[in-house]
């Protein structure tokens, strides 16, 4: 018996097949619908964030009390896009597999209603993309890319006016 999903190809996924997501430190990036400039602009190599960037900042804060299992260790917002490294803990997961993807759809799910509920455009990339930090010296350079990412925004892949 055929399905009729079976005639669409199959997108392969971003994840790493060998790593279940269920623990670890990840650095993540999730982009805007057609990167539009949602968050805010940086000015002077400083985030000024709009309404829906400011309650982007306060749910990546905060988003340990949803997911206790989860903490934002460090993350910015930029216009367009965030970037956050985001630990999993071991001993509090409940162990089901992509626990980050659990956590990064809850994310994306509160700021698509925060928006509907305040009448404002908006929308996600449907992917995002994530790094497994296996080394301290790894998570070293991407604190530092986070910390600069505002100052280097002239020259940042995701500025479409590079």
């Amino acid at each position: 018996m055929s399905d009729e999903y079976d005639t669409y190809p199959r997108r392969k996924s971003p994840r790493a097949d060998f790593h279940d997501y269920s623990c670890g430190d990840y650095f993540v990036t999730i982009c805007t619908h057609d990167k539009r400039h949602y968050f805010g602009e940086v000015d002077n190599g400083e985030m000024r964030l709009s309404a829906i960037g400011e309650f982007v900042d306060a749910e990546l804060a905060g988003l340990s009390s949803h997911y206790p299992y989860s903490d934002v260790l460090m993350w910015v917002v930029m216009p367009n896009h965030l970037h956050a490294i985001i630990h999993i803990d071991d001993e509090t997961t409940p162990h089901v597999r992509s626990a980050l993807s659990v956590v990064v759809g809850g994310l994306k799910r509160s700021v698509t209603m925060y928006a509907r509920r305040n009448n404002i455009e908006f929308g996600w990339q449907s992917r995002y993309h994530d790094h497994i930090i296996r080394k301290p010296e790894y998570g070293n350079k991407i604190a530092e890319y986070i910390r600069n990412n505002p100052f280097l925004w002239s020259k940042d892949c995701f500025n479409d006016e590079v």
